[in-house]
């Protein structure tokens, strides 16, 4: 189910909620919870329910491993149940995500002929397997609590981040949903819940998906745009996954705080940043934590001498690409913020002597040209489009691409080219300009202009929800 849908914002999230805290306010029992995890359920397996097995097993596999290491005080029993976590953990994402793409590759490099599973993706694998990993690493290392099996399970498929994120710990969602107080409906968690998922919708259905068909149309010609085209093109991905990822935050954070859970932030502001360093970590934040403590830490982080701990960020930037999706250009994309967070770290001294309008200008063209070689479906196309960039072949802009921004109403198509460029300077002043909207959640004040505002862009979206689009980041 999808947070962009008449069904989950007009029937799922309404409903679950009043059952919710109409539960909690009926009985001190967890009944509550347990509608809860069933509703996550719901979500999860409502386009197709041959995930929730899938989802089901990894949690009750997962909490006895992780209970067997927690109550077991046998060395070598804890460490083999350690080893099955992470390998049991690993071996599923391996099978689902990345099986077929080294099968093809090892067919085509040594003329073998391993067959192909051609399975296909549960949805938000990659982060409930993540989570579940620090869970697992954490329970070896006994800094967990002896959590139930329901807590357990509602950590996992909480629904407002079960999909696409964030990578939340234990210690950051169960004590919430352990506090007696927020089983209650509050209006304090509830009106700043609201307004944060309408900011969210509305930067999804109104923003991304617009930069959404100007990028499909620039990226389907990708050997045939001029130098304007190819920055519109490029830069407007650069938008959409911008608006399409911080508009799911913003929705997870807002639906979170509407069951009284605050989710922690998971996307600050990134293109305000004026190193790469920066970037990540404002870019995903817990993705970027998970992997800092889970990977960069044990494999020595910065202490073992610096050509370690170049190596060291190489493969946590390896493993970043890899994670979002089977795919040599994933992994191109990965290796290119590898490089370039090692060279950061090699010039840093005289990089952060530059005046912070270069730095930042240097940073977001990096991050807008890596985009390109995420986006692409091939690389030839990746290599088109960032040739084109920079060759000067200046030359107007094809109706096909500026068509997306046609107002209503029949104008003339010359326009749009104009309408294109307001929608650009727009989104990006929003970028850079404006605080990010997690803090404007966070710092909400019931008033009536935010109420306006909440009502107005949750109509306007509602209305707009021509089509229901998925998110980018449930690719990955």
């Amino acid at each position: 189910m999808l947070f962009n849908s008449y069904i989950f914002i007009l029937a799922f999230l309404p409903l679950t909620l009043l059952i919710y805290f109409l539960l909690g306010r009926a009985t001190e029992r967890p009944f509550n919870k347990v509608f809860l995890v069933l509703a996550s359920f719901v979500f999860y397996g409502y386009n197709n329910p041959s995930y929730v097995p899938i989802i089901f097993l990894s949690i009750l596999i997962n909490y006895a491993l992780s209970q067997g290491m927690l109550r077991l005080t046998q060395k070598p029993v804890r460490v083999l149940l350690f080893l099955l976590g992470i390998c049991g953990n690993l071996g599923v994402l391996f099978a689902f995500k990345y099986h077929d793409f080294f099968a093809e590759n090892l067919n085509a490099a040594f003329s073998l002929s391993l067959p192909l599973n051609h399975w296909m993706l549960p949805l938000g694998i990659s982060f409930f397997t993540f989570q579940q990993l620090s869970y697992v690493i954490d329970s070896y290392s006994r800094k967990v609590p002896a959590y139930n099996f329901l807590d357990y399970s509602l950590f996992v498929t909480f629904f407002p981040q079960l999909i696409a994120g964030p990578i939340v710990l234990h210690s950051e969602i169960v004590p919430q949903f352990a506090d007696p107080k927020n089983r209650h409906f509050n209006t304090d968690n509830f009106a700043p819940g609201l307004y944060g998922f309408a900011r969210g919708l509305f930067k999804k259905v109104i923003v991304a998906d617009t930069f959404a068909k100007a990028v499909e149309a620039g990226f389907a010609s990708a050997l045939s745009l001029n130098t304007n085209e190819a920055w519109f093109v490029a830069l407007g991905y650069t938008l959409q996954l911008y608006f399409d990822f911080s508009g799911y935050c913003d929705m997870a954070t807002g639906i979170g705080l509407m069951f009284n859970i605050r989710i922690p932030m998971n996307f600050n502001s990134p293109y305000k940043s004026l190193n790469i360093r920066e970037f990540w970590q404002r870019w995903h934040i817990t993705l970027s934590r998970f992997l800092t403590n889970y990977v960069y830490f044990p494999l020595g982080g910065s202490r073992r001498g610096k050509a370690r701990t170049y190596l060291n960020l190489m493969i946590v930037f390896l493993l970043s690409g890899l994670w979002h999706g089977a795919g040599w250009l994933f992994l191109l994309w990965g290796l290119m913020h590898g490089v370039m967070s090692v060279l950061y770290r090699i010039f840093r001294n005289p990089y952060d002597r530059l005046h912070p309008a270069l730095q930042w200008i240097v940073t977001f063209t990096f991050v807008i040209v890596a985009w390109v070689f995420f986006r692409a479906t091939a690389l030839s196309d990746a290599l088109a489009i960032v040739k084109s960039m920079f060759i000067m072949n200046f030359g107007p802009l094809r109706s096909d691409i500026t068509s997306a921004f046609a107002l209503p109403g029949g104008f003339h198509p010359g326009y749009n080219a104009i309408y294109m460029m307001l929608w650009y300077v727009l989104s990006m002043a929003v970028v850079l300009g404006l605080p990010n909207n997690y803090e404007r959640i966070m710092s909400f004040r019931p008033t009536a202009k935010n109420a306006l505002a909440t009502v107005f862009l949750l109509v306007f979206s509602i209305l707009s929800l021509s089509g229901v689009s998925v998110f980018l980041y449930f690719n990955f």
